[in-house]
């Protein structure tokens, strides 16, 4: 169960119902504006082709995915639909989980597999695939665990929990020549992105028959269980939140550097230099910025930049510009 952070306030502060509307109460046409599906990605497609299938289901303006799965890798894949793709930077870093079966290419024993695994969890070096979107040079990660499911003969069922960026069939190649025997991936699923599971995933069959229904029917409630608002991702990567009155919200929309009086709350996790979310007091994403003062400094303190604006998720003019009186 997530731990709810505790949240420092400067004072009470009311939001006007007027402006702005609470994720839960938007329309299908405003979630698909700003929202994301958890797809069940097929073998066969590239992400690319899968977040294009899905935009043209439910008629998204745009689409963009986060963590490339390969054509024939299987498994979660988020989809960031409309101006939601302007969020995929500060989405990207989420831990993976994977499921997979690799194979080695001659007989080996059972405390050979287990002794080579066992090399493989903590902090290790890979070097990226010849063919990779990135630069191939030596690069660190993290394997938070290497489990090993089932062994049949040269076949081995395994699970990984791994940093972002962390190449499972690289590293099924690097097991199997630390055996000297080597060894190929067979088979890979991804079974959670962070902390969206697979049993919140839904394959392009169900979603092209929500798109239906809403479409043709009117019936937007099967629809509403595959498109979730942006703010949801907050969640999912525990992003610390900051909270702010409503005349601060155009001013940011407008890129201007989030005040502290125009702070209501802030997270007691968020350290000076974390990314965090600003958040409406509806809950709505403002936009992504970098803490310039600590939590408590940012409800106490009368002047200067608290956080600094970073990238803008709401549209201009939802909220209305502040003027003097």
């Amino acid at each position: 169960m997530a731990v709810v952070p505790l949240t420092f306030f400067r004072g009470k502060a009311s939001t006007d119902e007027r402006y702005g509307k609470r994720p839960a109460q938007r329309s299908m046409d405003e979630l698909l504006a700003c929202g994301f599906v958890v797809v069940d990605k097929p073998c066969g497609p590239s992400s690319h082709q899968t977040s294009d299938m899905v935009k043209s289901l439910v008629g998204a303006s745009k689409a963009g995915h986060l963590g490339t799965l390969d054509p024939n890798v299987s498994g979660v894949l988020p989809v960031l639909l409309g101006r939601a793709p302007r969020a995929a930077s500060f989405l990207m870093s989420e831990d993976k989980v994977y499921v997979g079966i690799m194979q080695f290419q001659a007989d080996i024993g059972e405390k050979a597999i287990r002794s080579a695994f066992g090399k493989f969890v903590g902090e290790i070096e890979q070097l990226p695939p010849v063919r990779s979107a990135v630069a191939r040079r030596l690069r660190k990660r993290t394997i938070h665990s290497l489990e090993i499911l089932e062994i049949h003969g040269r076949d081995v069922l395994f699970r990984s929990h791994v940093e972002a960026g962390t190449y499972i069939r690289k590293l099924a190649h690097d097991i199997g020549r630390t055996t000297g025997k080597g060894a190929h991936l067979v088979e890979l699923r991804r079974t959670a992105v962070g902390r969206i599971p697979e049993q919140s995933s839904a394959n392009l069959h169900s979603i092209s028959e929500a798109a239906w229904l809403w479409k043709e029917k009117k019936d937007d409630s099967a629809l509403r269980r595959i498109v979730f608002p942006l703010e949801r991702t907050i969640d999912v990567i525990g992003m610390g939140r900051v909270r702010v009155i409503d005349s601060a919200v155009d001013p940011v929309c407008s890129g201007a550097q989030l005040m502290a009086p125009g702070i209501s709350s802030a997270e007691s996790t968020i350290k000076d230099g974390d990314t965090v979310a600003v958040m409406t007091l509806k809950d709505e994403l403002v936009a992504f910025g970098t803490a310039a003062m600590t939590p408590d400094e940012m409800i106490s303190a009368k002047g200067g930049v608290a956080v600094k604006t970073g990238r803008v998720i709401m549209e201009r003019g939802i909220y209305p510009r502040w003027t003097k009186q």
